[in-house]
Protein backbone atom coordinates (compact mmCIF):
# COMPACT_ATOMS: atom_id res chain seq x y z
CA UNK A 1 0.00 0.00 0.00
CA UNK A 2 1.01 3.52 -0.62
CA UNK A 3 0.02 6.66 -0.93
CA UNK A 4 0.40 9.19 -3.95
CA UNK A 5 -0.80 12.67 -4.67
CA UNK A 6 -4.41 13.49 -6.99
CA UNK A 7 -4.25 13.98 -10.39
CA UNK A 8 -4.28 17.50 -11.27
CA UNK A 9 -7.59 18.47 -13.18
CA UNK A 10 -9.85 21.74 -13.52
CA UNK A 11 -11.35 21.15 -10.78
CA UNK A 12 -8.93 20.51 -8.38
CA UNK A 13 -7.07 23.65 -9.52
CA UNK A 14 -9.99 25.71 -9.45
CA UNK A 15 -10.54 23.82 -5.79
CA UNK A 16 -7.01 24.50 -4.68
CA UNK A 17 -7.74 28.10 -5.13
CA UNK A 18 -10.61 28.02 -2.48
CA UNK A 19 -8.94 25.87 0.17
CA UNK A 20 -5.71 28.35 -0.11
CA UNK A 21 -8.36 31.65 0.72
CA UNK A 22 -7.04 32.59 4.19
CA UNK A 23 -10.55 32.63 5.17
CA UNK A 24 -10.56 29.10 5.40
CA UNK A 25 -7.75 28.79 7.53
CA UNK A 26 -8.93 31.72 9.50
CA UNK A 27 -12.91 29.68 10.21
CA UNK A 28 -10.93 26.38 10.65
CA UNK A 29 -8.63 27.61 12.83
CA UNK A 30 -11.33 29.40 15.09
CA UNK A 31 -13.08 26.07 14.87
CA UNK A 32 -10.48 23.54 15.95
CA UNK A 33 -10.55 25.97 19.76
CA UNK A 34 -14.80 26.54 19.60
CA UNK A 35 -16.76 24.14 21.90
CA UNK A 36 -19.66 22.02 20.67
CA UNK A 37 -22.03 25.35 20.57
CA UNK A 38 -19.96 27.25 18.78
CA UNK A 39 -19.83 24.31 16.21
CA UNK A 40 -23.42 23.96 16.39
CA UNK A 41 -23.67 27.82 15.55
CA UNK A 42 -20.97 27.90 12.84
CA UNK A 43 -23.13 25.40 10.89
CA UNK A 44 -26.17 27.18 11.47
CA UNK A 45 -24.94 30.37 10.37
CA UNK A 46 -22.85 29.12 7.59
CA UNK A 47 -26.14 26.93 6.12
CA UNK A 48 -27.75 29.88 4.46
CA UNK A 49 -27.90 33.29 2.96
CA UNK A 50 -25.95 36.05 4.97
CA UNK A 51 -28.18 37.16 8.37
CA UNK A 52 -28.12 39.67 10.72
CA UNK A 53 -25.46 38.89 13.62
CA UNK A 54 -28.12 39.74 16.12
CA UNK A 55 -30.75 36.99 14.53
CA UNK A 56 -27.31 34.77 15.67
CA UNK A 57 -27.44 36.26 19.24
CA UNK A 58 -30.72 35.37 19.96
CA UNK A 59 -30.90 31.78 19.10
CA UNK A 60 -27.62 30.72 20.99
CA UNK A 61 -28.20 32.58 24.35
CA UNK A 62 -25.79 29.92 26.08
CA UNK A 63 -22.94 31.86 23.56
CA UNK A 64 -24.02 35.15 23.82
CA UNK A 65 -26.69 35.84 26.41
CA UNK A 66 -26.86 37.77 30.23
CA UNK A 67 -24.76 35.37 32.18
CA UNK A 68 -22.75 33.25 29.33
CA UNK A 69 -18.81 33.38 29.76
CA UNK A 70 -17.55 36.73 28.49
CA UNK A 71 -14.26 34.90 27.04
CA UNK A 72 -16.65 32.27 25.23
CA UNK A 73 -18.83 35.04 24.04
CA UNK A 74 -15.59 36.63 22.51
CA UNK A 75 -14.60 34.09 20.69
CA UNK A 76 -18.45 32.66 19.52
CA UNK A 77 -18.63 36.26 18.00
CA UNK A 78 -15.02 35.98 16.07
CA UNK A 79 -16.54 32.26 15.05
CA UNK A 80 -20.07 33.96 13.82
CA UNK A 81 -18.41 36.89 12.17
CA UNK A 82 -16.24 34.49 10.26
CA UNK A 83 -19.04 31.77 9.61
CA UNK A 84 -21.60 34.94 8.27
CA UNK A 85 -18.48 35.89 5.71
CA UNK A 86 -18.56 32.19 4.57
CA UNK A 87 -22.42 32.62 3.72
CA UNK A 88 -22.04 35.51 1.92
CA UNK A 89 -19.85 33.96 -0.88
CA UNK A 90 -23.02 33.24 -2.62
CA UNK A 91 -25.04 29.76 -3.43
CA UNK A 92 -22.29 27.92 -5.28
CA UNK A 93 -19.03 28.97 -3.36
CA UNK A 94 -20.53 28.75 -0.33
CA UNK A 95 -21.09 24.63 -0.76
CA UNK A 96 -17.04 24.79 -1.92
CA UNK A 97 -15.88 26.68 0.98
CA UNK A 98 -17.53 24.95 3.58
CA UNK A 99 -16.21 21.56 2.34
CA UNK A 100 -12.84 23.10 2.46
CA UNK A 101 -13.30 24.66 5.87
CA UNK A 102 -14.27 20.80 6.96
CA UNK A 103 -11.48 19.30 5.31
CA UNK A 104 -8.68 21.91 6.96
CA UNK A 105 -10.47 21.70 10.35
CA UNK A 106 -10.34 17.66 10.18
CA UNK A 107 -6.47 18.48 9.24
CA UNK A 108 -5.64 20.74 12.35
CA UNK A 109 -7.17 17.95 15.12
CA UNK A 110 -5.26 15.30 13.49
CA UNK A 111 -2.00 17.09 13.47
CA UNK A 112 -2.50 17.67 17.11
CA UNK A 113 -1.66 13.84 18.22
CA UNK A 114 0.45 13.20 14.71
CA UNK A 115 4.07 12.71 14.84
CA UNK A 116 6.97 13.43 12.75
CA UNK A 117 6.54 10.18 11.34
CA UNK A 118 3.00 10.63 10.66
CA UNK A 119 2.70 13.56 8.40
CA UNK A 120 -1.44 14.46 7.75
CA UNK A 121 -1.84 15.13 4.17
CA UNK A 122 -4.18 16.52 1.72
CA UNK A 123 -5.85 15.13 -1.52
CA UNK A 124 -4.10 11.62 -1.74
CA UNK A 125 -4.79 8.81 -3.26
CA UNK A 126 -3.73 5.20 -1.80
CA UNK A 127 -2.78 2.44 -4.21
CA UNK A 128 -2.30 -1.01 -3.94
CA UNK A 129 -0.63 -3.73 -6.04
CA UNK A 130 -3.03 -5.49 -8.78
CA UNK A 131 -5.81 -3.35 -7.73
CA UNK A 132 -7.04 -0.64 -10.13
CA UNK A 133 -6.47 3.06 -8.65
CA UNK A 134 -9.55 4.86 -7.55
CA UNK A 135 -9.89 8.29 -8.93
CA UNK A 136 -11.20 10.27 -6.47
CA UNK A 137 -8.36 11.08 -3.50
CA UNK A 138 -9.20 10.63 0.22
CA UNK A 139 -9.45 14.49 1.69
CA UNK A 140 -6.97 14.17 4.53
CA UNK A 141 -4.56 11.21 5.52
CA UNK A 142 -2.39 10.36 8.25
CA UNK A 143 0.62 8.58 6.13
CA UNK A 144 1.90 6.52 9.06
CA UNK A 145 3.76 3.21 8.73
CA UNK A 146 2.26 1.35 11.74
CA UNK A 147 -1.18 3.05 11.80
CA UNK A 148 -2.42 4.61 8.93
CA UNK A 149 -5.96 6.35 8.46
CA UNK A 150 -7.82 7.70 5.67
CA UNK A 151 -10.81 10.78 6.18
CA UNK A 152 -13.17 11.44 3.55
CA UNK A 153 -14.90 14.80 4.71
CA UNK A 154 -18.55 15.92 4.67
CA UNK A 155 -20.16 19.45 5.47
CA UNK A 156 -23.53 17.48 6.02
CA UNK A 157 -25.13 13.49 6.81
CA UNK A 158 -26.58 13.99 2.82
CA UNK A 159 -22.81 13.61 1.84
CA UNK A 160 -22.67 10.45 3.31
CA UNK A 161 -23.53 8.13 0.01
CA UNK A 162 -22.47 4.51 -1.10
CA UNK A 163 -19.96 5.63 -3.23
CA UNK A 164 -18.35 7.13 -0.21
CA UNK A 165 -18.71 3.85 2.01
CA UNK A 166 -17.98 1.39 -0.14
CA UNK A 167 -14.28 3.85 -1.66
CA UNK A 168 -13.74 3.48 2.58
CA UNK A 169 -14.39 0.10 3.07
CA UNK A 170 -12.52 -1.68 -0.24
CA UNK A 171 -9.74 0.82 0.75
CA UNK A 172 -9.89 -0.94 3.98
CA UNK A 173 -10.07 -4.49 2.70
CA UNK A 174 -7.52 -4.59 -0.14
CA UNK A 175 -4.98 -2.68 2.92
CA UNK A 176 -5.98 -5.93 4.86
CA UNK A 177 -5.02 -8.14 1.77
CA UNK A 178 -1.31 -6.35 2.23
CA UNK A 179 -1.70 -7.07 6.09
CA UNK A 180 -1.83 -3.38 6.99
CA UNK A 181 -4.23 -1.84 9.25
CA UNK A 182 -5.56 1.07 7.56
CA UNK A 183 -7.93 3.07 9.84
CA UNK A 184 -11.05 4.30 7.51
CA UNK A 185 -13.43 7.41 8.58
CA UNK A 186 -15.70 9.87 7.63
CA UNK A 187 -15.55 13.23 9.40
CA UNK A 188 -18.90 14.93 9.41
CA UNK A 189 -19.77 18.66 10.09
CA UNK A 190 -23.36 17.38 11.57
CA UNK A 191 -25.21 16.07 13.95
CA UNK A 192 -24.15 12.55 15.02
CA UNK A 193 -28.04 11.55 15.05
CA UNK A 194 -28.40 12.72 11.63
CA UNK A 195 -25.06 11.06 10.50
CA UNK A 196 -26.74 7.78 12.25
CA UNK A 197 -29.84 7.74 10.59
CA UNK A 198 -28.78 8.38 7.07
CA UNK A 199 -25.74 5.30 7.64
CA UNK A 200 -28.79 2.96 8.84
CA UNK A 201 -30.59 3.38 5.63
CA UNK A 202 -27.06 3.10 3.81
CA UNK A 203 -26.92 -0.74 2.09
CA UNK A 204 -23.17 -0.15 1.36
CA UNK A 205 -20.83 -1.54 3.83
CA UNK A 206 -19.94 0.63 6.57
CA UNK A 207 -20.01 -1.91 9.52
CA UNK A 208 -15.68 -0.89 10.10
CA UNK A 209 -16.31 2.83 9.05
CA UNK A 210 -15.41 5.41 12.02
CA UNK A 211 -18.19 7.86 11.80
CA UNK A 212 -16.73 11.25 13.38
CA UNK A 213 -19.87 13.64 14.21
CA UNK A 214 -19.73 17.42 14.62
CA UNK A 215 -19.80 16.58 18.74
CA UNK A 216 -16.99 14.08 18.30
CA UNK A 217 -14.64 16.30 16.44
CA UNK A 218 -12.03 16.74 19.26
CA UNK A 219 -11.50 13.10 19.24
CA UNK A 220 -9.44 13.29 15.96
CA UNK A 221 -6.12 15.08 17.76
CA UNK A 222 -6.43 12.44 21.12
CA UNK A 223 -3.95 10.75 21.16
CA UNK A 224 -5.57 7.02 21.71
CA UNK A 225 -8.61 5.89 18.71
Amino acid sequence: MRFQDAAKDARTVVYAGIQADPLVARVAALLAEATTAERLLARAAMNGERTEPETWRRIFPSLFGEGADAALSRHAELVLAASLEIAGRGEAARSQYRGAVVEELTARLLARRAGPEEPVRRERRVLFDGVRAEIHPYDVTVESSVRPEVFDCKWGARGINADVLNQLDDARSHAADEDVALEVAIVVFDARRSCELRLDRATAEHGRTRLVALESLDELGEGSR
